[in-house]
């Protein structure tokens, strides 16, 4: 299973990440609470470990210009969590055809999945649906609704993912990876204390070591 850390946006975030080396780290660029800039992301990429991949998060970004902050943060995906068409997945396609395309899919009715899954992305990612927010506001997905959706293809599970209740929703859903953000954050702020709990669980459920 896969391990993303999203909304890195400070030196001792990404030192966190150089220790316990998930999968993917993700750095947002819409937003304000995590909201980091290219050059911000590019500066914070060069400190980072180059085994570890790294995520662009975007909401009704033009293609043209998610290309550039890919191309200056050497950025490996882009994840797409606002209302992108297939139109605009094809048009990223052309200008990055080296990056994967996540679709994020904030899951609010029946209908949310079906569709995302038409949209031609290499990868869903299931989160909670919010009025207000696009991501990254530590409530749960409605499990319900993906469990409805019966997925065959990978998927990726965000929402409100934390210590206290990822071990028994990975067991149940047996994702392709995990994207969590506020679940290691205390007051605004990646934990060191909260990462290392998670992946001692995640790596206990995969059956490998932390270290």
């Amino acid at each position: 299973m896969k391990i993303k850390f999203c909304g890195i946006r400070r030196p001792e975030d990404v030192a966190y990440m150089n220790e316990f080396r998930p999968d993917y780290v993700g750095f947002v660029f819409a937003g304000t609470k995590r909201r980091v800039t290219p050059e911000k992301a590019a500066a914070l990429a060069r400190l980072l470990d180059a085994g570890i991949r790294k995520v662009g998060v975007f909401v009704d970004e033009p293609p043209e210009n998610i290309a550039r902050a890919v191309k200056l943060a050497g950025l490996n995906v882009v994840q797409l969590h606002g209302s992108e068409t297939a139109q605009g997945i094809e048009r990223l396609r052309t200008l990055l055809p080296e990056a994967e395309i996540w679709k994020a899919v904030r899951v609010e009715n029946s209908g949310s999945i079906p569709h995302a899954l038409g949209l031609g992305a290499d990868l869903l990612l299931l989160d909670s649906f919010s009025v207000t927010e696009q991501g990254g506001t530590g409530k749960t997905a409605d499990l319900n609704l993906i469990r409805k959706a019966n997925l065959s293809s990978p998927f990726f599970l965000a929402g409100g993912l934390n210590s206290g209740n990822i071990g028994p929703i990975v067991r149940e859903f047996s994702p392709y990876g995990v994207d969590i953000s506020s679940g290691i954050e205390t007051g605004g702020v990646k934990d060191r204390r909260k990462i290392e709990q998670i992946m001692r669980i995640l790596r206990k459920e995969s059956g490998k070591a932390v270290g």
